[in-house]
């Protein structure tokens, strides 16, 4: 079935790899860029996948924004999380549509995002940051991707605790989360999952021993995620010479009742 755009519906004009923008459908305004100028009234009513051109004859492809086009374009105060890593976090965390999950550093709001997108349409995110001018960034790019009503934000501290309980998953992003072991035991459910990201590995040392002196929680598991991507141009595919390797370490673990 052929979706057409609707006025007001946010959209992804696509020119190439380097020429993405967000823009929103409606009757007055245009799009500038290197290419030419597309008025936003002529993608009303097309259809997703075609293309409208350009003054200068340029096509312009009309795409349905996917979460990873949207955090493309958040605006970021903190180191975020690349996406090889909050996909394979998703992963082993085990939540879904209806999750109840907990997030402690939220950051510029990007592993809050994913969160949101896979806890939707009746799940939620509680997410904690203690910086204020961080929590509005993180809520005007949850904004920007439609993501806001599955999302509470705390402006508070998880060392004052958590407040909810019984949850499915606790994430943290934080510099000593290893402190927070037990906030996060008494949030989960009993074999919930705690997933802690960090980036060096003296604080993966020091969150490993923690979990193995708490006596609540088995699996404990660490990762490093590599991922390579591939020139896709014929006669020139190849790996890029340009790539990103490590960015942090994944511990997860999941809770058991306390003998």
């Amino acid at each position: 079935m052929t979706e057409l755009v609707r006025e007001g519906e946010v959209v992804l004009i696509y020119f190439d790899e380097s020429r993405k923008f967000l823009v929103k459908a409606k009757t007055e305004g245009r799009l500038d860029t290197d290419r030419g100028y597309v008025f936003l009234k002529d993608i009303i009513n097309k259809p997703y996948g075609s293309f409208v051109k350009t003054n200068l004859g340029f096509k312009a492809y009309i795409l349905k924004p996917i979460l990873n086009d949207f955090i493309e374009k958040f605006r970021r105060v903190t180191q975020i999380i690349y996406p090889k890593d909050l996909s394979f976090i998703v992963f082993i965390s085990g939540i879904t549509s209806g999750s109840i999950v907990v997030e402690a550093g939220t950051g510029s709001g990007v592993l809050t995002a994913t969160l949101a997108n896979f806890v939707k349409p009746k799940g939620k995110v509680y997410t904690y940051e203690i910086r204020k001018e961080f929590l509005e960034v993180a809520k005007r790019n949850i904004e920007l991707a439609g993501l806001d009503s599955y999302v509470v934000f705390k402006n508070k501290s998880v060392e004052e605790g958590i407040d909810e309980r019984d949850v499915d998953a606790v994430f943290f992003d934080l510099p000593t989360p290893w402190n927070y072991v037990e906030k996060a035991y008494d949030a989960l459910k009993p074999s919930g999952a705690l997933i802690i990201f960090i980036p060096t590995v003296e604080q993966l040392s020091k969150v490993i021993l923690k979990l193995r002196e708490h006596k609540g929680f088995v699996s404990i598991k660490a990762f490093d995620i590599l991922l390579r991507s591939y020139k896709t141009l014929p006669g020139e595919i190849r790996p890029n010479t340009w790539t990103v390797a490590h960015t942090g370490y994944i511990v997860f673990a999941r809770k058991i009742l306390k003998q």
